[in-house]
């Protein structure tokens, strides 16, 4: 029969389209790279780690924005755990569906646009080190 594999794909769709939600605005990209960067059972402390070192933002407005609309939609597709006192947030349980956009980016650093790669501090220092690897 051909259901199956037509229930599997879409499932497979709305499992991208939810993983590229997640990563369409600069602070869920943040803490993203964040929890990947920090130990798998460790938290990350927030507003912090939400935020672009090249876009300092407000605190109180991130923590706010943190709260009712970033995190909720993070782990309501089970990509963060969070707690708010203190307001930090931990690896989910498909986390994995998240992190894998970022280890692709940051393993083909060399391979990206400049325009997308040029004032990110994380892509500019790993096309770097790969460049260097290369010589």
């Amino acid at each position: 029969m051909t259901t199956a594999p037509f229930r599997d794909g879409k499932r497979v769709i709305r499992r991208w389209n939810r993983a590229f939600s997640a990563v369409s605005t600069e602070p869920r990209r943040q803490l993203i790279v964040a929890l990947l960067d920090a130990p798998a059972d460790d938290t990350v402390l927030l507003p912090g780690s939400a935020m672009n070192p090249n876009d300092p933002r407000d605190l109180e407005t991130l923590r706010r924005e943190l709260r009712h609309t970033h995190l909720p939609m993070l782990a309501d597709a089970g990509f963060v755990e969070w707690d708010t006192d203190p307001l930090v947030a931990s690896r989910g349980p498909r986390f994995d569906e998240v992190a894998v956009i970022f280890e692709a980016l940051h393993e083909n650093a060399t391979s990206l646009p400049d325009q997308l790669v040029s004032g990110c501090r994380r892509l500019e220092r790993e096309r770097r080190s790969q460049s260097s690897s290369a010589d």
